[in-house]
């Protein structure tokens, strides 16, 4: 007889109850759901997902925070990572393993002018290593010498770790998380629906992206190493710079010997309709962290990507006592998964074979299109995006851009809910700004699956 449990098979009414009563869901507000029942997903094809009550819906988020690019219910994807766990399921990343060998080698192939990959586990943890390269550097390198700083800009995410937020630029996601570790400073955005500087593209002379170099003096040239940005502002509110931003930020690094650090969790892997966000600009960056669509979510991994001239730094001679530290002391227990990487080599081959980036590119221009068809309805103050990037955002005013409020723009998303449609949000991140609505979904998104976006925030409009 076979006795093996089936961890596939439940009953709705006890996972309902166990869902209440063990789970501590992410970034939700608990109290409200005490008497409520609260959404539980059970499975996906494509776009689709359906609710442990059957019902379904058109996720435009690719699984709730823009990760599963090739979207949901991918067979090969379960089939390879199942033959590879059969063979070798983990070892840690203080040796080598094929598929580990494999999918660095194609990252390279994608980023040429890059040539070291750490693996790890999160978006998080990837900008964290890129963190402690650029400080341990400023101890062990005499021409890097006190240059221990970070600079990142205002509504840029990071990550979840006190050093990744520490670097972040949305004050609500900080909230009551402090103190925070010392060596970042902040510079001014790029959004310029709400420029920061009172002025209108392009008169403006990209003081955005000059002020880079006014917080470097700041803080001292001598002190600061590092720069980390997203190519496209993500969960601050998808935020699109200008084409003469980078250039400038890049000019401003170069200068002052900073590394220009390319946060690449969310743009990554074809979500702008490039491979690479900061493809759709002239820069170069020095390292780039990656996640999310790195392996489309089916197993967690993440990877940080160096120049060679900085990995060349930590070659030390173990046999010399004034070296014997100066390698990078530094693991993640998860980069050593097979099974995740194995997932990621699969991911890639369909985001290359089925051209997705190049689906992003298309029906990501048509859904902006779709949106933008909106901005003269009650509400809609600004529409933007790249790919199957895009963001509205919500105002009572639109001459004094004056938000709508949390709990208007609550009503707002179970309004387009109960058209049949998951879209994401700011969340508890920007203090009276939560209230751009995202779009991102998966790279083989469709027009008439656009349609159907597009269709589901109208109704939702007329219903508010």
């Amino acid at each position: 007889m076979d006795n093996k449990t089936n961890w596939l098979d439940y009953d709705v009414d006890e996972m309902v109850r166990g869902d209440r009563d063990y789970l501590w869901h992410h970034i939700k507000p608990h109290k409200v759901f005490q008497t409520a029942e609260q959404m539980i997903i059970v499975e996906g094809k494509g776009l689709r997902v359906k609710d442990i009550r059957g019902r379904e819906y058109l996720d435009a988020t690719s699984g709730g925070v823009w990760s599963v690019m090739v979207g949901h219910g991918r067979d090969s994807i379960a089939a390879a990572v199942y033959e590879q766990l059969k063979i070798l399921s983990y070892y840690a990343g203080t040796v080598g393993n094929i598929p580990g060998i494999k999918f660095a080698a194609k990252l390279i192939e994608l980023l040429p002018r890059l040539s070291k990959v750490f693996f790890s586990n999160s978006g998080s943890e990837a900008n964290e290593k890129a963190f402690k390269v650029v400080r341990q550097l400023s101890h062990i390198d005499p021409d890097r010498k006190g240059k221990y700083k970070v600079l990142f800009r205002d509504r840029d995410y990071h990550g979840t770790t006190i050093g990744a937020l520490s670097a972040t630029g949305q004050m609500e996601r900080k909230q009551d998380f402090g103190p925070f570790a010392e060596g970042f400073a902040e510079f001014p955005h790029m959004l310029c629906y709400r420029c920061p500087f009172g002025k209108s593209y392009p008169g403006c002379d990209i003081d955005c992206a000059r002020s880079l170099e006014d917080v470097i003096l700041k803080e001292g040239p001598d002190t600061v190493g590092g720069c980390i940005v997203e190519p496209i502002t993500a969960g601050g509110g998808i935020m699109v710079p200008v084409q003469e931003y980078y250039p400038i930020l890049q000019t401003i690094c170069r200068k002052y010997g900073v590394y220009l650090i390319m946060d690449e969790v969310v743009c990554g892997f074809g979500r702008t309709g490039k491979f690479w966000g900061h493809d759709q600009y002239d820069v170069d960056p020095d390292i780039i962290t990656m996640a999310k669509g790195l392996a489309s979510s089916y197993m967690p991994l993440s990877a940080t990507v160096f120049r060679q001239n900085i990995f060349d730094k930590f070659l030390c001679d173990p046999g010399q006592p004034a070296e014997r530290m100066n390698y990078f002391r530094d693991i993640s227990t998860y980069g050593g998964c097979t099974g995740a990487m194995t997932a990621a080599l699969e991911s890639t081959r369909i985001i290359e074979e089925e051209q997705l980036v190049e689906n992003s590119r298309v029906v990501g221009a048509y859904l902006l299109e779709g949106l933008q068809s909106l901005s003269d309805m009650k509400l809609v103050g600004d529409v933007r995006g790249k790919g199957l990037f895009c963001g509205m955002e919500f105002v009572k005013d639109k001459q004094t851009k004056e938000s709508i409020t949390e709990g208007e723009m609550g009503r707002l998303m179970g309004l387009v809910a109960a058209e049949g449609v998951l879209v994401g949000r700011t969340n508890s991140s920007l203090p009276g700004n939560n209230t751009i609505m995202n779009f991102a979904p998966a790279l083989v998104a469709t027009k008439s699956e656009m349609d159907e976006i597009v269709t589901a925030v109208k109704r939702a409009l007329e219903k508010f």
